[in-house]
């Protein structure tokens, strides 16, 4: 099943998606929106584009597992995004995930405003895979 993975931020979003086996994801594009409901037609046209058949939503919990406001922003976002798209929605532990997006394009050495374009896309993918990860080893 193709999924997209949604890395939601108030200007960019970034989405990634995988292939129908789930086992590569890769990075599909950042959306500069600061509007949401122009965002989630725009999350809607992309995921029509690459198939998709699922939506994961970062959910970016505070260290502690608590939901703060960003966490509720995106729990408000995937529900619209849902009811716009009709394909189920999930939301996905994403603490950590832009760090670690910083630390890989750190190591191949991708600096400046060619990283502010693909830092989103990349914290995308990691959503991606830490999903897909999950799914495959609880057998989902």
């Amino acid at each position: 099943m193709v999924v997209l993975a949604v890395d939601y931020g108030d200007t960019r979003t970034g989405l990634a998606k995988c292939d129908k086996a789930e086992i590569l994801a890769s990075p599909v594009c950042v959306i500069t929106e600061k509007n949401a409901d122009r965002l989630i037609e725009k999350i809607k046209t992309e995921a029509e584009n690459a198939g998709a058949e699922k939506i994961v939503v970062g959910n970016p919990l505070n260290m502690d597992g608590s939901a703060g406001e960003r966490s509720q922003k995106c729990s408000a976002l995937a529900e619209k995004i849902e009811a716009l798209t009709g394909l189920e929605t999930v939301l996905w532990d994403e603490r950590q995930s832009t760090v670690s997006a910083a630390y890989y394009l750190n190591q191949t050495n991708v600096r400046g405003k060619k990283r502010k374009g693909v830092i989103d896309a990349v914290a995308a993918v990691i959503i991606l895979e830490s999903y897909l990860s999950f799914t495959r080893n609880n057998n989902l």
